[in-house]
């Protein structure tokens, strides 16, 4: 069974949308894992529009699952990391002022760059994984960086999903066996949701977590929190 590691971002959103502590992200992160996530999911962008530097710190006290930090490996981020040392770094390719992750790693063309933040990061002792795209040669050079796990970013499957299931999940069978091929875990993460997740999860040989944040938070305001987790774990079985 694959992980659910819920992605909070949104709630940060709405708390700062008015300001103060509501709702309140540290709350929130206890409930995920008492309604039965496996995984929290934070990605700190430096102009801190939904998750701040304070929040990262923050979580480190509550979460007891799996504590994944996504973002850019700059110098902020590698700090975050090394002082909280959860338990996954995500390493994304975000550009500064993007609205969502929307596009993996070259790995190739950042090969250096990337072998020596995952080299950092290991000494660290943390997992890494890096959010990439379905290309033979970019998940061979992840291979070479040293990598643990990558996570496949889902944006086309999602959006080909009503078009043509069997067409939009072909590319990431393909890569999932590539990745069994070169010893890499397998992670997903962007635009999954009640309708396409099941279907996803039953087509990806090795699938080891995904992280959903928006669809989650979503699909809260209609069935709850708590039945909503527990409707996207039972999708994962």
């Amino acid at each position: 069974m694959a992980k659910l590691s819920v992605n909070i971002n949104k709630i940060a959103t709405l708390r700062n949308a008015r300001g103060g502590n509501v709702p309140n992200l540290v709350q929130v992160a206890i409930d995920c894992q008492e309604y039965g996530a496996e995984g929290i999911t934070v990605h700190p962008r430096p102009d801190e529009r939904h998750i701040t530097t304070q929040d990262v710190y923050d979580l480190k006290r509550v979460v007891k699952t799996e504590y994944n930090i996504e973002g850019y490996p700059n110098e902020r981020f590698l700090k975050l990391i090394e002082e909280i040392k959860p338990e996954q770094a995500t390493l994304v390719p975000d550009p500064p002022g993007v609205l969502t992750s929307n596009a993996g790693w070259n790995t190739v063309e950042h090969f250096d760059f990337l072998s020596d933040v995952i080299h950092k990061l290991k000494t660290m002792g943390v997992r890494t994984s890096i959010f990439i795209e379905n290309d033979r040669e970019l998940l061979e050079y992840a291979a070479k960086t040293g990598v643990d796990r990558v996570e496949f970013y889902t944006g086309p499957f999602a959006e080909d999903y009503a078009l043509n299931k069997e067409e939009a999940i072909a590319p990431y069978v393909e890569s999932a066996r590539i990745c069994k091929e070169l010893g890499l875990g397998i992670n997903a993460g962007h635009d999954l949701s009640l309708e396409n997740l099941k279907y996803f999860k039953e087509n990806i040989d090795g699938l080891l977590e995904v992280s959903i944040g928006h669809a989650i938070i979503s699909d809260a305001l209609y069935f709850g929190l708590e039945n909503t987790i527990s409707m996207y774990k039972n999708l994962l079985k």
